[in-house]
């Protein structure tokens, strides 16, 4: 069973969104470290995708250090490695800048905008689960 669900957005290559929900599930205490990840034979049959995108996403994750292939056991969650205050700001910089332009041309304040990403960040949590399409505490 793969610990995170998959909604295709179109315009948005498939393995990206796949390693993004695989990646929201590490952060929030879904798939912990240590944990096995699904094989690329599980994460394309039940995700329905091509086997060679479901290579890619392990590959980008092994990659990215959040995932270690371990010959015989199979590939297993790592804990992310630490980055400096630098690496992370430069690393978010692109994706920041694209959610507050959308956040500035609906018209949210900062206060309104920071609201929300609180919100987000609270539900991503661990401990956080989903109940009928809301969030709420363990």
């Amino acid at each position: 069973m793969i610990p995170f669900r998959l909604t295709l957005q179109p315009g948005v290559p498939i393995h990206e969104q796949v390693a993004f929900e695989a990646k929201k599930a590490m952060m929030s205490g879904r798939l912990k470290p240590g944990d096995a990840f699904p094989s690329v034979r599980a994460l394309s049959r039940e995700l329905k995708i091509h086997v060679n995108t479901a290579m890619r996403v392990v590959a980008a994750l092994t990659q990215e250090g959040l995932l270690e292939v371990r010959p015989g056991i199979g590939t297993v969650v790592c804990q992310p490695p630490p980055a400096r205050r630098a690496e992370r700001s430069r690393a978010l910089g692109p994706e920041i800048d694209q959610v507050a332009v959308e956040a500035m041309k609906m018209g949210l304040s900062l206060e309104e905008f920071q609201k929300v990403v609180e919100e987000r960040w609270r539900r991503l949590q661990p401990g956080a689960e989903v109940v009928s399409g809301k969030e709420s505490e363990k």
